[in-house]
């Protein structure tokens, strides 16, 4: 039961590693290693007691395969609903080339192993590893996703942060919406957690010795007539929210830099002599990972939380933001590719000196 105790201790490390720091994805791999593990113990027990069950779960295994075409349906579907909704764009067709390169990978590497040349053996081998390495990714992500929506955000935020996205004539679109909505829900239990709101009064008032700031971050796209924080704060005054609490943060273009700038915003705000803490940062559900992550890597201690999207949108979105992290780790995928192309490299040499052998 050596595979049971190992789950256990994969299990406790990612507790460990979860409570001290969540925004990593290194606690999402240590539970997926936990998960396999104990995935093995069970079917060691289950082939103990009942063999026949364990070949039972053999057979169930190798017809996962066949929810690989499955896959590929969905996304070519939502790739194409996509195109229909949102436009032809390279980031709207994401969804749709996933699913064409699930479809046409296996093939091409049966026709690359199917000429017995050691160039193509090789190449089809490395086109195996890089796709184990990309997949294993994916789920990586899609764990640590699955973790990070279920956390419940910290009390005491110096500030709610609202991430802008692009407008359309300077008009808050659907997608910022959501966001703003999720800022603003957000804002209110922060405020409800600071002292209880008299009948008679508005959630601003129940601290009002320290209001919590709300600050829309977006600067201006050389497509928009205005910064995308002047119309997330006109939206959100429309919208009930305290004009005198809102720190617009107007010259940011990217994450990384709406996080930064928001947490200069929220220092500034803060009462003198008081400790900077934590922020409290709202966005779509689909950027939430990605945008907890930044956040760590740049030192601004921040919870994520997303507001829901429209389900289309979501998988294609969901990609871009996977491709993103991907890039944002490079380092890490170099590392890991090297095995898979040695390996590779490898193989082609042994083909190669078999067919000497074989043809001396």
């Amino acid at each position: 039961m050596i595979s049971a105790l190992l789950a256990l201790g994969c299990w406790l490390l990612y507790r460990k590693m979860w409570r001290t720091e969540p925004r990593r994805l290194r606690a999402a791999v240590v539970l997926l290693v936990g998960a396999w593990l104990a995935w093995g113990a069970v079917v060691e027990v289950i082939g103990y007691f009942s063999p026949e069950v364990q070949s039972l779960i053999s057979l169930v295994l190798l017809a996962l395969p066949f929810s690989v075409l499955v896959l590929a349906g969905f996304l070519i579907r939502n790739g194409v609903q996509m195109v229909r909704r949102e436009g032809r764009s390279l980031g709207n067709l994401l969804s749709m080339l996933a699913g064409l390169a699930l479809l046409v990978l296996p093939v091409a590497a049966f026709l690359l192993v199917a000429t017995l040349h050691p160039v193509g053996i090789g190449a089809a081998a490395l086109a195996f590893f890089v796709s184990a390495q990309v997949g294993l990714s994916f789920v990586t992500f899609l764990v640590f996703t699955v973790l990070y929506a279920r956390r419940e955000p910290r009390p005491g935020a110096d500030a709610v942060v609202v991430l802008g996205s692009g407008l359309i004539q300077g008009k808050v679109t659907p997608l910022l919406a959501s966001r703003l909505d999720r800022g603003h829900q957000a804002w209110k239990a922060q405020l409800a957690l600071l002292a209880p709101a008299s009948p008679d009064s508005g959630p601003a008032a129940a601290a009002p010795d320290r209001g919590v700031p709300l600050i829309p971050s977006g600067g201006q796209g050389p497509d928009e007539p205005r910064p995308e924080a002047a119309a997330m704060a006109d939206y959100l005054v429309d919208h009930g929210a305290p004009p005198e609490l809102i720190l617009p943060e107007e010259r940011s273009r990217t994450t990384e830099e709406n996080l930064r700038l928001s947490r200069e915003i929220a220092d500034g705000a803060l009462p003198p002599g008081a400790r900077p803490g934590h922020l409290l940062v709202a966005t779509n559900e689909y950027h939430a990972p990605r945008a907890a992550l930044i956040s760590r890597r740049i030192g601004v201690d921040a919870d994520v939380v997303g507001g829901s999207t429209a389900d289309y949108y979501v998988p294609s979105a969901y990609l871009r933001e996977f491709l993103a992290v991907m890039v944002m780790n490079k380092r890490t995928q170099i590392l890991l590719a090297i095995p898979g192309l040695l390996l590779s490299a490898g193989l082609t040499a042994l083909v190669v000196m078999y067919q000497l052998n074989a043809g001396g």
